[in-house]
């Protein structure tokens, strides 16, 4: 008879192992933390228990407490947490000390920069209070056109900016033809858009068109030549 998991292809030593957050995990529900069996076999028997374990031990800062964990278990359109209301973007900053290193961009030849904690939380609330002044809201839609280089920062801001006012954030690249980027944006019906103004392909730089979408524009300008600015926006 086969075993019931395959032999792992790296198993860390076991003082690694002990000190893992999964271990941590089970070990708050009482489990040994060397029996992942023991640990797999509850979160599949057990789906409310789990999962009301992995909301406790991440500390779920929630607006508005869950009613429910469970409450219509069938797949698809099983419902989870119902009454549930929590901030994506409070959550993913909420542990960022101010000189934590927040991101870490590189381009294909190695060169980049690192933004703090700190700074980060600076720019996304920058970016928040520009996509509030154009009216953006919760259940609106954030766009972005924008290329594979460390400038796309400007995703990672953007999208925690939208999430912190209940927006859609959705991307692009700009390895889409302008025309062919407005397209798959028409179908969301954006409220605002960002892009950034150059992409890189192999240590070359040069101009992205900009002018894709009839949505208030976020660009970027040059007074941090890495950090999203949110003070222009053009119709």
């Amino acid at each position: 008879m086969n075993a019931p998991y395959p032999a792992p292809f790296f198993p860390p030593d076991p003082q690694t192992a002990a000190g893992s957050r999964i271990a941590e995990f089970a070990r708050r529900q009482g489990i040994d933390s060397g029996d992942y069996a023991a640990l797999h076999r509850w979160s599949v028997t057990d789906l409310e228990g789990f999962w009301a374990g992995v909301w406790e031990y991440f500390g779920i800062d929630a607006a508005t407490p869950y009613e429910q964990v469970l409450a219509e278990e069938r797949m698809p359109d099983a419902r989870w947490f119902t009454g549930a209301t929590l901030n994506y973007a409070h959550h993913a900053l909420r542990h960022l000390a101010d000189d934590d290193t927040a991101i870490v961009a590189l381009d294909e030849t190695g060169s980049g920069y690192e933004v703090t904690g700190k700074r980060l939380r600076a720019q996304v609330a920058s970016v928040a209070a520009t996509l509030r002044d154009l009216g953006v809201g919760e259940g609106d839609r954030v766009v972005g056109y924008l290329p594979n280089t460390p400038h796309a920062i400007v995703a990672i801001v953007a999208f925690l900016a939208a999430a912190s006012l209940g927006a859609v954030w959705s991307v692009c690249g700009q390895d889409y033809a302008p025309q062919a980027a407005a397209d798959r944006f028409a179908q969301l019906e954006p409220t605002t858009a960002a892009s950034y103004s150059s992409v890189g392909a192999v240590g070359s730089r040069g101009g992205a068109v900009g002018a894709y979408a009839s949505a208030p524009h976020i660009g970027e300008e040059g007074q941090d030549e890495h950090a999203p600015h949110a003070g222009r926006h053009v119709t």
